[in-house]
């Protein structure tokens, strides 16, 4: 009887770990035009801490500038496609500091840079194998870019018709894994910056509040493709003001959408 009674507990004592390990956080169903209102918050924070999320925009910016004048100054256009896809996939993980300044805004306490920075290894293991995971996606994006090469005319001035497919096949692929990127890292990275959990506790709970608010998250991946649209057309620059909003927006979604036990007193 003993031994039944210990081999009892430690089944569930290891339920209770499975349960801890990968869970679910539940999430609110929010508005669909939530976005606007969480970009208008983004916009108040960026007021309040212009200098942090200015000196943030222009770190930022540097990849997509550099990417701008690689395209123009080798006059190749085919870096354009996979190199603003790979800079939007390891995005989201480094936008951890401005997540700082956003949650600090909120408390009424005044962000700093110290503080920001100490944010990036606050959950280590979390934040750090979410951005690992993100330079996976984008390695392997970049293969398959390197594939969809292939079908690119080999020929000089090819037109619009010739380009067809390998415009299609590029798109598609681009969209295809933009879109699993976006589901993954929605909230992600915000969750592992206020809440200790592991990854797969982290990107569980985005693909499921981003599933259960499907058309609202539609509408913010739209106003997140033209705000960076809009960016690239400033030949990068644009980013400088664009990621720290949009940082600081992600941040308000999150607020919005996934749940807590505990109340937050700056809500």
């Amino acid at each position: 009887m003993a031994e039944t009674h210990v081999e009892s507990n430690n089944v569930k004592s290891k339920n209770i770990k499975n349960r801890e390990f990968s869970r679910i956080i539940d999430s609110n169903i929010v508005s669909t035009f939530s976005p606007f209102h969480w970009l208008s918050l983004a916009v108040k924070d960026f007021i309040n801490a212009p200098m942090i999320a200015m000196v943030y925009g222009i770190v930022f910016s540097i990849i997509p500038i550099s990417i701008c004048f690689l395209v123009i100054s080798t006059q190749n256009h085919l870096f354009i496609l996979p190199s603003i896809v790979a800079f939007a996939l390891v995005g989201p993980a480094f936008a951890t500091g401005l997540y700082d300044v956003a949650w600090e805004l909120e408390k009424g306490h005044k962000p700093t840079f110290k503080h920001s920075l100490k944010s990036m290894f606050r959950n280590p293991v979390g934040e750090w194998g979410f951005a690992l995971l993100l330079v996976i996606i984008m390695i392997a994006w970049m293969r398959i870019a390197a594939l969809i090469h292939v079908l690119y005319p080999s020929y000089a001035d090819p037109t619009l018709e010739q380009l067809i497919n390998f415009l299609a096949m590029g798109i598609a692929a681009g969209a295809i894994i933009s879109s699993v990127v976006f589901t993954l890292s929605a909230f992600t990275p915000q969750i592992m910056v206020e809440r200790r959990v592991d990854i797969m506790t982290a990107v569980i709970t985005s693909i499921k509040a981003v599933n259960k608010n499907a058309f609202t998250m539609f509408v913010w991946a739209l106003i997140i493709v033209a705000m960076v649209a809009l960016s690239v057309l400033t030949l990068g620059f644009g980013f400088i003001i664009t990621m720290p909003l949009l940082a600081f927006a992600s941040w308000h979604a999150y607020i919005a959408v996934i749940k807590t036990k505990r109340h937050r007193d700056y809500e």
